[in-house]
């Protein structure tokens, strides 16, 4: 089951049936079962506090995803995305705000599905697959 909520930011995403079955199929597509995903759309501020509180980094970022899949084949885990950071970013990468929030989603959800993006070859590899799943986006 895939969840969407607000923390506390006012914002409605399109097409989220679409968006789920997407999700879905990415999943699918990588051999692997869905389990329970909750997408929570929430501020800087907010991300910020997770950053810190979780991850020990004081830097504000577009993404945090935290992976609960306890067997090797079913995804579940919880991805929190600033909307305010993805607003900012379509500006800088100067690209529409649903484009580069689609970007995010896929971002956190390969995540899940264990790409890391650490080292050059991983952020390559895990820019592919973005790329790769946006093209069968259909909204």
């Amino acid at each position: 089951m895939i969840a969407f909520q607000n923390i506390d930011v006012r914002f409605r995403l399109k097409n989220r049936r679409k968006i789920s079955s997407w999700i879905k199929d990415t999943i699918v597509s990588e051999n692997k079962s869905i389990g329970d995903i909750a997408i929570a759309f929430c501020s800087d501020k907010y991300l910020l506090e997770m950053n810190i509180k979780y991850l020990k980094h004081n830097t504000l970022t577009d993404i945090i995803t935290f992976d609960y899949s306890t067997e090797n084949r079913i995804i579940s885990g919880d991805i929190a995305i600033s909307i305010d950071r993805v607003k900012e970013n379509a500006n800088t990468y100067k690209c529409e705000f649903l484009n580069e929030l689609h970007r995010i989603i896929i971002h956190g959800v390969l995540h899940l599905l264990g790409y890391e993006d650490k080292t050059p070859d991983q952020k390559m590899k895990i820019r592919s697959k973005e790329n790769y799943y946006l093209t069968l986006l259909d909204v």
